[in-house]
Order: structure tokens, then sequence, then C-alpha cells
């Protein structure tokens, strides 16, 4: 029998040594793949939950108001001081996130809206409706928003983060297009309070099984995705007053502002102007909803542009098809037809939010350090804050006017403001 000698054997390991040593990382990069993607599933579910939860105002609206015999500007200011309270409190979750992780975060999110919606299904003046959907939906849709997701995003995807976010981001159409014929149902068959508290106990209930994810290896992200994967990366050691003195941060903040000013003053009240043009309210209801099956294809469309034709020219495509659709929807009042409907809410409904991934990755790639979670939570203040006043300001133009017109000019002008800064600042047209 024929029997190798120690040589013989020491080659054939030394053989075998190398292609093991090329399958571990390639193991360790599949499964880095893996979780990934179920990070990413995450994150977009959360944004499902919360923005779906949040928009579902606008179709509250209407009953709401007739129930208690309010105007439109005071219903409206419920829905304004959700996102104004979201955009205040976006600092303190980058901080938060910063100093302990996500697991505390997106808890904290999903208990104060499960108790914003119980105490709404019991409220009886407007400030008890401020204070929890306003303020505890506000801060609840913010611990579960943009902010959390891009931070833990950054760490599994790096280059692909614009990619990434425009699935999450899509996450607005999705949770729209969910619940808003959902929540129209509901108050049809059950009412608008046994409504709310149904969405609370819903929310109070995905707790546990949040709670028990693998939330440590979730937050320590991706091997493959270092500083040193990055050549161009540059430790500026920025800090939130470094990062104030530069003019990128207020040139996002102002391109945040202004455009969520021009499409919350609408968002707010799509669903009553639709009504008021002459269809019904489940025909409004589900056409806006439908939003968000356009939207997915605007965020990804928008985010693939942004491969192919750099991110300056995506922005203001984007920003272009959204005036497109203030002028379809202003033509709906006059011409109430489906293909005008169509038109609108593929024009708007697609873009709505579709610069936010572009906007997000380059907050987050001119301020990359330690502290950039603060940084673009501070940023964000802007979005929170002109999505606040976008709609209240909407409420009041329609209670002065009893109509649209002026409140469509109105948006048109802010979506405009929002697209200058792509057009002069200097670090936003690279």
């Amino acid at each position: 029998m024929d029997q190798n000698t120690p040589r013989e054997t020491a080659k054939e390991t030394t053989k075998e040594a190398p292609a093991v040593a090329i399958m571990e990382p390639e193991r360790s990069q599949q499964a880095a793949v893996r979780t990934a993607l179920v990070v990413l599933a995450l994150c977009f579910t959360l944004a499902v939950l919360g923005r779906g939860l949040s928009e579902s105002f606008t179709v509250f609206l209407k009953p709401i108001s007739e129930n208690f015999g309010w105007d439109r500007a005071q219903v409206v200011s419920i829905y304004s001081l959700t996102w104004l309270i979201s955009g205040l409190t976006a600092p303190l979750v980058g901080r938060l996130f910063d100093h302990s992780g996500p697991r505390i975060v997106y808890a904290l999110g999903l208990f104060l809206l499960g108790a914003a919606f119980l105490i709404a299904s019991q409220a009886q003046a407007l400030w008890q409706f401020q204070l929890s959907i306003g303020l505890c939906v506000g801060i609840g849709v913010a611990f579960i928003g943009n902010v959390p997701n891009s931070m833990l995003l950054g760490r599994w995807f790096g280059s692909k983060l614009p990619t990434a976010m425009a699935v999450v981001y899509s996450a607005m159409g999705g949770g729209v297009l969910a619940l808003l014929p959902a929540s129209q149902l509901l108050i049809d068959h059950l009412g608008w309070r046994e409504t709310y508290q149904l969405f609370g106990f819903a929310a109070l209930g995905l707790l546990v099984p949040l709670l028990l994810l693998p939330w440590r290896m979730f937050s320590a992200g991706s091997p493959h995705v270092t500083k040193r994967s990055d050549p161009d990366f540059i430790d500026h050691s920025w800090t939130l007053p470094s990062a104030m003195r530069h003019h990128a941060f207020w040139a996002l903040f102002s391109t945040f502002f202004f455009t969520a000013v021009g499409m919350y003053a609408i968002a707010a009240q799509i669903v009553a102007y639709l009504i008021d043009a002459g269809f019904p309210p489940l025909q409004a209801a589900t056409a806006w909803g439908f939003s968000g099956v356009v939207l997915v294809f605007g965020m990804l469309g928008v985010s693939a542009l942004d491969g192919l034709i750099g991110r300056r020219p995506s922005v203001l495509l984007s920003y272009a098809i959204s005036i497109l659709g203030i002028v379809l929807l202003w033509l709906l009042q006059y011409y109430p037809n489906i293909i005008l409907l169509t038109g609108f809410v593929v024009c708007f409904g697609s873009m709505m939010g579709s610069r936010g991934p572009l906007i997000t990755a380059t907050a987050m790639k001119i301020f990359r350090g330690k502290r950039v979670g603060t940084i673009f939570g501070t940023i964000s203040i802007g979005s929170g804050l002109g999505s606040a006043f976008g709609s209240w300001s909407g409420g009041l133009i329609h209670d002065f006017t009893h109509g649209y017109n002026l409140l469509l000019v109105f948006a048109l002008a802010s979506v405009i403001l929002g697209m200058i800064p792509f057009l002069i600042v200097p670090a936003l047209r690279e």
C-alpha cells in the first residue's frame, strides 16, 4: 500500500490553505450582505409604519373637523405640530443614536406612537389632539424615521447609501398606499375613535418582537464598510458648531425647509381637495394612497439617475416633475377627471420625498465623522419646520380665501425656492 511521505503531505496542506483563506472572506462578505438586507428590510418596515400612521391624519381631517365643528386651520394645526416636533426632535434622535444605539431609539418611537393613538381615541378638545397626534406622534415618527435609519444603514451600505435610502424613503409611499385607504375603510365601518384605538394597540404590540431582534449585530455594521474602503475620505473632525459655519449646512437646511413647505402645504389637504373637487371620499383617499406605488419608482428612478447623469441634474429633474404635478392639481378643480388625477398622482406623488435620499447622502458625505448623527439631525430640523409651516400656512390660506388657488401658488413658489441651492451653492453643484 502506498503512503504519502511527510514532504508530500506538507505540499498538499500548503495547496489547500490558500483556498481556505480565500473562502473565509467570501463567506464573511456573504453573511454581511445578508445582514445588510435584513437591516434594510427592518428600516423599511419601520418607515412604512411611521410614515403611514402620521400621514393617515389627512384622512381623519374631515371627520374630526365635522365632529367638533372646527375650521380647517384648527384641524391642520395638529398635522403641522406633528412635523414641527418631528423636525425639532431630529438632533436629539441623532445624539441618542450616537450614544445609546438603535434599540433604545426605535423602541421609544413605537411606544410613543402607540400611546399617542390611544390618547387621541379619547380626545375631546383641540389641545388633547395637539398633545397626542401633534407632540407624541411627532416625536415617535422622528424616533423611527429617516435620521436613525440613515445612521444605521450608513454602517452597512457605505457608498451605496443613496440606493438604500431610496428604498427606505419609498416607504413613505408604501405607508400612504397601505394605511390611507385602510384608514378610510376603518373610519367608515368603525368610526375614527375606534380606528385610532386600533392603531395604538397595533403599535404597542410590535414592541416585543422589536426588542428581541439581534441589535448588537445590527449596530456593529459591516466589516467591509470602513473609512479605508473610501480613498477620498478625509476626517475633518466635524462638530455641530463647525458644521454650522459651513455654507453647505445652511444650503441643505434651506433645501429641506422650502421643499417641505411646498409639498406639505398641499399634502395635508389633498384628500379634502379631491373631495371638494367632486371625487367620492374613498376614491380620493385611494387615489392619494396610490401615490405610494409611483413613489417607489420615483425614489429608485431618481437615485438611479444619480449614478448616470449626476446628483445635481437628477435633483433638478425631480423638482421640474413636482412643479408639473402642482400645475395638474390646479387644473383638477376645474376639470375633475381620471386623466388629470392620474397625471397628478404620477408627477407629484412620485417625487414626494424623492430628493430625500440624495440630500441625505450629500449631507452625510460632507459631514462624515463621529458627530454626523447630531449634524444631520440638526439639518433635518429644516424638513420638520418646513412641513409644519407649510401645512399650517396652507390651512390658513384655505380658510382666508375659501379656495385653493392662492395655496397652490404658495406651494409652487416654495418648491422653486427649495430648488435654488442646487443651482447656486458650490458644494451642492459638484
